[in-house]
């Protein structure tokens, strides 16, 4: 169920605001359904009685030999009218309810019965809510004469003695409720729920943006610690952390910066004994031990170089541009190639992506270098994957233990078996070629293949 669920913070939000409409609506829906049915039968009971009441005023003003007649035209299917010297057989015995006492009461005062003159009434209750929304109300005149309880009968039956002994008999239902769901009802729901569905998206937007733009610019500090400052806007929460987020950038960017200093301050130190002991090596008589000398301080001047420009990130500041990737694979697999390099590419379509080439061309020839000096051979294959770009670096060595793939990865680190004038390295190759990559917002993951070898797979966000 979880799984089914949205995982953002604006869609969860959503989510909950969706289902406290629809439980509201569903509330309030069925709130109005019964607040409509039983106000229907209140207007329903109160006209019928009122109508009753008329009806016998005018029965009672006619002379006795029309009577008949307008007691006939009175009559339909609906609404029965008959007069009878006594109460009808078929008249049950007044009804206690809280309805017939109301419709009692009512007919008494309008007529102004006497105690010895009250009307029959009998009013079959049907089965709803138990309340009324004019009794809630409390004004009205069904109100004045409890009509906020008529709102339950359905079949009502009345018989008025009139002034003469003769009895008036009235047989009628009163009205349903009617449909609950009708077309304007339901477009004006509709409507009303767009509305709300449109302002919640707006005001949920509006509030989870900054925490989106907050994700994104620590995506990029993670590529680029020069990348802009975060805007300091939205509620006073979110420009809280706006600025504590470009706090803690500045602070990264003058580390940095003091750390590039240091190591420019301390290679230039070093530089300055290495050069005196080259010039003293260079005019030693013995020609084995100054090549030895020459050599060693050779390499620790390299070490020196890669330390400070690894340091550095000299390719931080160089400006991504569209690069046709495939084509700058096959440029390095060129010129390698070219150097005796026992290194090739397999073939590939082109693909483009926004990059820093000259990086990414230094982290793919720091890659097949790597290949050549510990697996005899390097083999390049770029693909496209549905969401990221994969650029695979194969070759034909004894692989690496397992324990030890992800630590080649850190500065400095080399595996014992490399550690000779042959192969040669200071250890940075591998770190250079992660930082570039994890630049460009990829990873580069190192794995033994099956067949033998190791691969290490650059992989690009698409």
């Amino acid at each position: 169920m979880s799984r089914l669920l949205p995982r953002s913070l604006f869609g969860q939000t959503l989510l909950i605001l969706l289902a406290g409409l629809i439980a509201s609506y569903a509330v309030g829906f069925w709130i109005f359904t019964a607040d409509r049915e039983q106000a229907v039968r209140a207007v329903g009971g109160f006209a019928t009685a009122q109508r009753i009441a008329n009806l016998t005023r005018l029965v009672q003003d006619t002379p006795l030999d029309a009577r008949q007649r307008i007691v006939a035209s009175l009559s339909d299917q609906t609404f029965r009218v008959t007069l009878s010297a006594r109460p009808p057989a078929s008249q049950p015995g007044d009804s206690d309810t809280a309805a017939a006492q109301a419709i009692r009461e009512f007919l008494s005062d309008q007529l102004e019965l006497g105690s010895a003159r009250q009307p029959r009434v009998s009013a079959s209750t049907r089965e709803g809510p138990g309340f009324g929304p004019w009794h809630a109300m409390g004004h009205g005149p069904m109100m004045m004469h409890g009509f906020g309880e008529v709102a339950g009968f359905g079949d009502l039956q009345v018989s008025i003695p009139l002034t003469d002994g003769s009895w008036l008999s009235f047989a009628t239902t009163l009205p349903a409720g009617g449909p609950a769901f009708s077309a304007q009802f339901l477009l004006s729901m509709a409507i009303m729920a767009l509305i709300i569905l449109g302002v919640s998206v707006w005001a949920v937007r509006r509030v989870t943006a900054p925490l989106a733009s907050l994700a994104s610019a620590a995506e990029r500090l993670g590529r680029n610690v020069n990348a802009a400052p975060l805007q300091e806007t939205g509620t006073s929460e979110t420009r809280q952390a706006a600025r504590a987020f470009n706090d803690m950038q500045a602070r990264l960017r003058g580390l940095i910066e003091n750390r590039t200093r240091l190591l420019a301050a301390i290679s230039h130190d070093l530089r300055t004994p290495l050069t005196l002991l080259r010039l003293r090596a260079e005019t030693m008589e013995n020609g084995a031990e100054r090549d030895k000398m020459l050599a060693n301080i050779a390499e620790m001047d390299a070490m020196i170089g890669a330390t400070l420009m690894f340091a550095r990130d000299q390719n931080a500041d160089e400006a991504k541009r569209l690069t046709d990737i495939t084509s700058l694979l096959q440029s390095v697999v060129n010129d390698m190639r070219d150097a005796g390099f026992a290194v090739q590419m397999r073939e590939s379509k082109s693909i483009v992506y926004e990059c820093q080439p000259a990086a990414l061309k230094r982290a793919i020839r720091n890659l097949l270098d790597n290949a050549v000096k510990y697996g005899k051979s390097g083999t390049v294959e770029i693909r496209r994957l549905p969401k990221a770009i994969e650029i695979d670096i194969d070759d034909e060595g004894p692989g690496v233990p397992q324990q030890e793939l992800t630590r080649v990865l850190e500065p400095f680190y080399r595996l014992d078996e490399s550690r000779s004038r042959e192969t040669g390295g200071v250890g940075l190759g591998l770190a250079i070629a992660q930082s570039i990559v994890q630049s460009h917002g990829g990873s580069l993951r190192l794995s033994n293949r099956p067949t033998g070898g190791l691969r290490a797979a650059i992989v690009l966000p698409a």
